[in-house]
């Protein structure tokens, strides 16, 4: 029996997370956390909200964040400044800056010292916080890539190690790194870090502890072994070489869209003044989303993880920014909203409660000023963010 009154939240437009098209003049339910009908009617006693010529969209669903970082110029300096409590509060703060923009679902891919389970237990009675989907710290070589976040493995068994100390721990989804990368010196981007039999046992130890396994992959050689190990995601998907981009090779190309591995793309950020993109990656960008335009035209299964956190081009809620991106792999932009909501939701493992808006879903609404699907700037013009049915005051609250 419901024992608070129903809230129910009237647009112009209502864009469900899964259709073609907006809908109009939608009444969306809520009763509590959940969302309990669609439709035009009003039901007796409701509250109603009425958010005049807006859009009303799902929360966005960000599949690749690092609430750890702190968006700065060296966030890895930063959290080395910080003791855990600091780091959790910072962390936090992230999270919260997130769902104010809109992203009211993040999969944290790689924190320090499992600081990310405790935030997302923390979000179950707290509702400025957004719903976060924990890796734990990523499982990396000895001295190889973000090895300072904690968690290195050396062989086989020390993988094995690992995943069952991240299975006991709690944690949702296993993250290794298979090639190395851009914030650790010494570590190369285009270098595998592990071997396809280490690959293997992480995918064979993941799944015996039923836990999905994403690998971090830039190189090409590190992104061929992850999908000949049976890896369930991929991060990155650079093909980076030494000094330029590989074209995709044919057989995996295939092999990637049968069997819908999903495809994380680094997409979105905010212009910052003063702020460039590195030469390393400014002369790759080309060949790289030539690439991912390669594998969406060939039916890959592409999400956008943005690496919220990474830089100060990549604050948390950076998400909105990848909308112009995917626009630009050649998604129509109903595709490119569902890759940032019910697509994205699926990938991380909530696709039955997040991404959509529909009876028995949770309440994570984000309502916008404009038509998002002829306009994607209207994204960033926030009218109102619903957390699991929390409501906050946001008018203009996100960065444009």
């Amino acid at each position: 029996m419901t024992t608070n009154p129903l809230t129910v939240l009237r647009a112009a437009w209502l864009f469900d997370g899964t259709g073609d098209t907006l809908t109009p003049d939608p009444a969306v339910v809520l009763d509590g956390g959940k969302i309990v009908a669609i439709g035009t009617e009003v039901p007796g006693g409701a509250t109603v909200v009425d958010l005049g010529e807006a859009t009303i969209l799902p929360g966005l669903v960000d599949t690749h964040v690092h609430l750890a970082f702190d968006s700065s110029f060296d966030p890895v300096a930063g959290l080395a400044g910080r003791d855990d409590a600091e780091a959790f509060a910072a962390m936090a703060a992230a999270a919260r800056a997130a769902a104010r923009g809109g992203v009211t679902t993040v999969r944290d891919l790689g924190d320090r010292g499992f600081l990310s389970l405790g935030l997302r237990d923390a979000a179950a009675s707290d509702p400025t916080l957004p719903t976060i989907v924990a890796a734990g710290p990523p499982i990396t070589s000895p001295g190889g890539h973000c090895h300072f976040l904690g968690e290195e493995a050396d062989g086989a068994d020390g993988i094995r190690a690992a995943i069952r100390e991240h299975a006991a721990r709690g944690v949702d989804v296993i993250k290794i790194m298979a090639s190395g990368g851009n914030m650790t010196p010494g570590s190369k981007p285009e270098l595998a870090q592990f071997g396809l039999d280490e690959l293997r046992v992480a995918v064979e130890e993941a799944h015996r502890h039923q836990l999905p396994i994403t690998a971090h992959a830039h190189g090409t050689q590190a992104i061929v072994d992850a999908v000949a190990a049976g890896v369930d995601g991929l991060e990155h998907v650079s093909f980076m070489t030494e000094d330029g981009v590989d074209e995709i090779p044919p057989g995996l190309l295939a092999t990637l869209v049968e069997r819908q591995t999903a495809l994380g793309a680094t997409l979105g950020f905010v212009p910052v003044p003063g702020v460039e993109m590195p030469p390393a990656l400014a002369t790759r960008m080309a060949a790289m989303e030539a690439n991912l335009r390669k594998l969406y035209e060939a039916g890959a299964l592409i999400v956008a993880g943005t690496d919220a956190g990474i830089a100060p081009v990549k604050p948390p809620d950076v998400l909105r920014s990848a909308l112009t991106q995917l626009l630009g792999l050649g998604m129509s932009p109903a595709e490119a909203l569902r890759a940032c909501t019910s697509r994205a939701a699926a990938v991380v493992g909530l696709g039955d409660r997040k991404g959509r808006i529909a009876p028995g879903y949770d309440a994570d609404v984000l309502v916008v000023d404009g038509d998002p699907l002829r306009d994607p700037g209207a994204l960033h013009r926030i009218r109102a963010v619903y957390v699991r049915g929390s409501s906050a005051d946001r008018v203009n609250a996100a960065l444009v």
